[in-house]
């Protein structure tokens, strides 16, 4: 009982410092928008992800035909529509806001079929989070709102491609191409764009060390976590990730939220926590039967 007691708590504690990677490397890009513009920021970590993945789950050519493949082809290019719309939304709203309204694309899939008045109060009191997000003395972007919507459909979106790519591909193998066709779509796109001027050694370090922190770090991670804990408990400590993009947030970039942002974000993180965590074990919700392909 203890080696198992030990074994969840090893594996929850590595999960919070996953959290802390994913949206410590957010902060980073963060800082990195103004300087060179998000689709900079995404093409170098789709480019991160794709070398972090490919050495180890590359898929055989002879299992890649047009039925198993087209699933990951598609996850590709939501993949980097999500990543690409969350940034921008980043950009205009600040890291704690955009992670925020970002989550309720999970966050909707949880609750999808549910006919359980606890959840239909948490989505109510999630909605409600939301709009105190915009309880602020300054307009909030409304194109930055739209955007980090965009980004909760897309990630409903890739959790759903997640799992029909996993029945046709094993393991991360199905990622693997999905990251490929994202780093095709982003990195010409960015070579195009980009202002080599404003690149230097400093500003280099920062989007790898950004691209190693939400991508490599996760990956590399989430076979020992899995392995330790259950996936409604990794479900649960997700839910909490937009209040530790909230912390990176004011710590990183300086971002400031009136008292009544801050009970928003605690709201929507809470309602979510609850509803996974209420839960039947069977059957999981699709948050959490894929939880270990959140990006």
């Amino acid at each position: 009982m203890s080696s198992q007691r030990n074994r969840v708590v090893a594996g929850a504690g590595t999960q919070v410092a996953t959290e802390v990677s994913i949206n410590f490397g957010s902060s980073v890009a963060g800082l990195l928008i103004p300087i060179v513009g998000s689709l900079v920021v995404v093409a170098v970590r789709q480019l991160v992800t794709a070398v972090c993945i490919l050495p180890f789950y590359r898929p055989k050519r002879a299992e890649l035909t047009w039925t198993r493949l087209w699933p990951a082809l598609a996850l590709g290019v939501v993949l980097a529509a999500m990543n690409l719309s969350f940034y921008e939304a980043v950009g205009r709203l600040g890291l704690g806001i955009a992670a925020t309204i970002e989550f309720l694309g999970p966050f909707a899939l949880a609750l999808a079929g549910s006919r359980r008045l606890l959840d239909a109060g948490c989505a109510v009191a999630a909605a409600g989070g939301v709009l105190l997000l915009t309880a602020t003395e300054g307009a909030v972007d409304p194109i930055g709102v739209v955007l980090a919507l965009t980004a909760a459909a897309s990630w409903a979106a890739y959790i759903l491609l997640t799992r029909r790519v996993a029945t046709g591909l094993p393991g991360l193998e199905g990622l693997s191409v999905a990251s490929v066709v994202a780093t095709v779509l982003t990195v010409p796109l960015a070579l195009v764009v980009v202002d080599y001027s404003r690149i230097d050694w400093r500003v280099a370090g920062l989007l790898l060390t950004a691209g190693i922190l939400s991508s490599a770090v996760p990956y590399s991670l989430d076979t020992f976590i899995l392995r330790r804990i259950t996936p409604r408990l990794y479900a649960v400590i997700t839910a909490f990730g937009p209040v530790i993009a909230t912390i990176f947030g004011v710590i990183v970039l300086g971002e400031h939220f009136a008292f009544v942002q801050l009970i928003g974000i605690v709201i929507v993180c809470l309602a979510a926590g609850i509803t996974i965590a209420t839960q039947r074990e069977h059957p999981r919700s699709d948050l959490e039967s894929t939880a270990e392909t959140i990006p």
